[in-house]
């Protein structure tokens, strides 16, 4: 069945930098766009990146650009999110997710999503 994967979570001082990645099994990552989300605590999943399949092309949210860079390896299967210049606010639970088709910031247009995995921004 179809599944998903977050990794390299953790807690991090502000400043900091975190790799998280989204591994599937099952199924073939470069056809579909890739969406990573983030809930905090007492807020709604808000998407954070997205890259789509084919050309690649890729899209932040305005309170990560910059710092943020999401990136697939298609030889591994896997989604990349870079995480640079953290700040507390980035605190949240992070969850990649899949969809057919072009990127989307709305969760309701993706069909498959990880479990999850927690970054904690904190001194």
């Amino acid at each position: 069945h179809v599944q998903l994967v977050e990794s390299g979570g953790g807690l991090v001082q502000p400043g900091g930098s975190l790799r998280l990645s989204c591994a599937a099994s099952e199924f073939t990552l470069d056809y579909y766009a890739i969406g990573w989300f983030r809930q905090a605590p007492g807020k709604e999943r808000e998407g954070v990146s997205c890259i789509s399949s084919s050309v690649g092309s890729t899209y932040h949210a305005d309170p990560v650009k910059g710092r943020f860079t999401i990136s697939r390896d298609n030889a591994k299967n896997t989604v990349y999110l870079q995480m640079n210049s953290l700040k507390p606010e980035d605190t949240a639970v992070y969850y990649c997710a899949i969809r057919e088709g072009g990127c989307s910031w709305y969760e309701d247009d993706y069909a498959y999503w990880g479990q999850g995995t927690q970054v904690t921004v904190s001194s």
